[in-house]
């Protein structure tokens, strides 16, 4: 009888075992890279929202202050208009300067109203800006957690999945920054 020649499957399987985990291993490494990448790009779009909303209050603060000036010299006008009315039904003579000083809280009020409407519109501006940064650093931070969710289950087109919800949060911050 011709011997069998035996093969060495026991080292086959090891050798197959190993480039498996290798294999594996690598792709842990590029969702675990892919991971930081996003959460380096959701702190960067977290950062610009905060400054874009806290911008957005200061011009709302800005606008307020302009308001309560514009209320000012509101009744500062329509205490000289009495005065003026005052003066006129009891046939006194009405000074120039009263004249002139109502003039001038009506050109005040004007200018004060524009600089209010535009700090209002200032605000508006940074909150929108801040909403789709804040739609950006959402979908980051989707996308980092089913980058663990497919670590964990082993799952490639759950990676996949968080690349493109990951490039979604990318576009908002492009949105967001331009």
């Amino acid at each position: 009888m011709a011997e069998e020649m035996e093969v060495p499957t026991e080292h086959l399987q090891e050798t197959i075992k190993e480039a498996a985990e290798e294999s594996n291993n690598r792709w842990i490494l590029m969702v675990a890279l892919t991971a930081a990448l996003l959460a380096v790009l959701a702190a960067v779009a977290s950062l610009l929202a905060s400054y874009h909303v806290n911008e957005a209050m200061i011009e709302q603060l800005k606008a307020s202050d302009q308001w309560a000036y514009y209320q000012a010299k509101g009744i500062k006008h329509e205490v000289l208009e009495s005065k003026i009315e005052l003066l006129k039904n009891l046939d006194k003579k009405i000074s120039f300067q009263d004249q002139s000083k109502l003039t001038e809280y009506d050109k005040q009020q004007k200018e004060i109203e524009l600089i209010a409407r535009e700090a209002e519109i200032s605000s508006s501006g940074h909150m929108e800006i801040h909403h789709i940064l804040a739609k950006s650093v959402t979908l980051f931070q989707i996308a980092i957690a089913v980058s663990a969710i497919a670590v964990l289950t082993r799952k490639k087109w759950m990676w996949y999945g968080s690349i493109i919800l990951g490039l979604g949060g990318i576009l908002f911050l492009l949105q967001g920054i331009i």
